[in-house]
């Protein structure tokens, strides 16, 4: 198999390969999930929703672009197979965060009910700060 293969890179095919679009567009385009990747460590509050949706959209089309192309381009299907993965996982993090309590979670006021979690921390430490003052 190995054999085989560096035959084939010996021969003009694949220095067609490796002077087309075919092979340089998905290696330009490993930037797109390798940064998706990288972001998957940051913070929540950072993440866009509206341009996670939009990159993994456009990862998912141009998937089926790779596939239905003819010779189907395996490397630009891996790439974008990759960063709509990446993209997915993010707007996953970002809707727990924002829609399903992350938020508050992480910033300890999961347990405070009826107005907003929020409203209440910032009214309790306002009754903290009057007992303070009238205190002294």
């Amino acid at each position: 198999m190995a054999a085989t293969f560096f035959t084939w890179l010996r021969s003009p095919a694949a220095r067609e390969y490796f002077f087309s679009t075919h092979f340089w567009g998905p290696v330009a385009n490993w930037g797109l999930p390798l940064a998706a990747l990288a972001d998957l460590s940051k913070d929540e509050e950072v993440i866009s929703g509206s341009m996670t949706t939009a990159l993994a959209s456009y990862s998912m089309v141009f998937m089926r672009f790779a596939w239905k192309v003819q010779p189907r381009n395996y490397l630009l299907f891996a790439c974008h197979a990759t960063n709509a993965t990446a993209q997915s996982i993010q707007e996953a993090r970002f809707v727990n965060y924002w829609y399903y309590g992350g938020r508050e979670k992480k910033y300890g006021l999961a347990g405070l009910e009826s107005k907003g979690p929020v409203t209440q921390a910032i009214e309790a430490t306002n009754e903290e700060a009057k007992k303070l003052v009238d205190a002294k």
